[in-house]
């Protein structure tokens, strides 16, 4: 049986919420969004000795949000535990650790511009990074770091906007896309097929009283066209999401598949890498059983990194996508000590 995290949070738990008309969407999501920030005992006593603390702020996976890391849950440990943790047994330097909502009404984030979704890469640099600056003491440093979608969008937004971010850290980050997703074009075809199409399925699960296992995964593709391809809106079509496969076939469509593939860090990086190249510091790991076959394009990209001589450090390590929350107690580390 694992260990239950009973020690209870010491330092400071901070709640806020703002608003920024960069989230403007489709979805008539809110624009206003709430922000966790935990700051350990240590970290408070030494702001207030006068000493600037660099900023981790924390990505959420699809279907999470960051005020949900600092909830309780059986036979685990809540971020700020954590962070209090690692600070306390000396294996990390104290930091601002901001955990924001991020959350969809498609069910997740992948934390670049979109009409559909909002434009989450400006406001994570625009809004939430200033937002942030002007109510605490930092050290006028900043890093990302995320699992999944998150890792993701902590690798792409190095370099979507370059000199923003001090540090990153990507746990089983989406790259890869050929890997990735193509192999899930059929079920996901499949399962809109019965509602007509993307648009239609959208619409359909907005209106359901509950989801069923095959409507995650479904809603998450529709998710990465919104956010990789979003169209036109259209009567027919108001939110303008469409697959990037026939509906008959299952075929590729290339040109809309070159819309996605163009949000792939192995195809970003290629033109988009300066960014990269000014971080202090880049964390990379991936399980070698990850089930989205996200080993083979970290794998890819670490080589691509090593190529072009970008410092970074990389982990393979034994497990899958699941269960992984372990591995904050490395980059987190990392990633204090980049700050600093």
């Amino acid at each position: 049986m694992p260990d239950h995290a009973f020690t209870p949070t010491l330092g400071l738990l901070d709640r806020w919420s703002f608003d920024s008309p960069l989230l403007t969407n489709r979805l008539g999501d809110p624009t206003v969004r709430e922000v966790l920030v935990h700051i350990p005992p240590e970290g408070v006593e030494a702001m207030a000795q006068g000493k600037h603390l660099g900023v981790v702020i924390y990505l959420a996976p699809f279907t999470s949000s960051g005020p949900a890391r600092a909830g309780w849950k059986a036979f685990a440990e809540t971020i700020p535990q954590r962070h209090e943790r690692l600070v306390k047994q000396g294996k990390m330097d104290p930091v601002i650790l901001v955990m924001p909502d991020t959350f969809t009404s498609l069910g997740g984030n992948q934390f670049v511009d979109s009409p559909v979704l909002g434009q989450w890469s400006s406001w994570l640099s625009q809004a939430l990074k200033p937002a942030v600056f002007e109510r605490y003491a930092t050290n006028g440093k900043a890093a990302l770091v995320g699992k999944s979608s998150g890792g993701y969008g902590a690798v792409v937004n190095a370099m979507l906007t370059p000199g923003c971010w001090d540090a990153i850290a990507c746990h089983s980050g989406d790259v890869g896309f050929e890997m990735m997703f193509k192999p899930t074009f059929g079920e996901t075809l499949t399962h809109v097929a019965t509602h007509g199409g993307a648009a239609d399925y959208v619409s359909h699960v907005g209106a359901a009283p509950k989801l069923s296992g095959p409507d995650f995964h479904t809603l998450m593709i529709c998710a990465m066209a919104a956010s990789y391809d979003p169209r036109d809106p259209s009567p027919s079509n108001p939110l303008g999401i469409e697959l990037p496969v026939t509906a008959r076939t299952g075929e590729i469509i290339p040109d809309a598949w070159g819309r996605w593939l163009a949000y792939d860090p192995l195809v970003m990086i290629e033109t988009q890498s300066q960014g990269l190249r000014e971080l202090n510091a880049i964390w990379i790991d991936c399980g070698d059983r990850d089930q989205y076959n996200i080993q083979y394009g970290s794998r890819h990209f670490v080589d691509q990194l090593t190529q072009m001589g970008i410092a970074h450090t990389w982990e393979e390590f034994s497990g899958t996508h699941s269960g992984i929350d372990h591995r904050l107690d490395l980059s987190l580390a990392f990633l204090s000590n980049a700050l600093n």
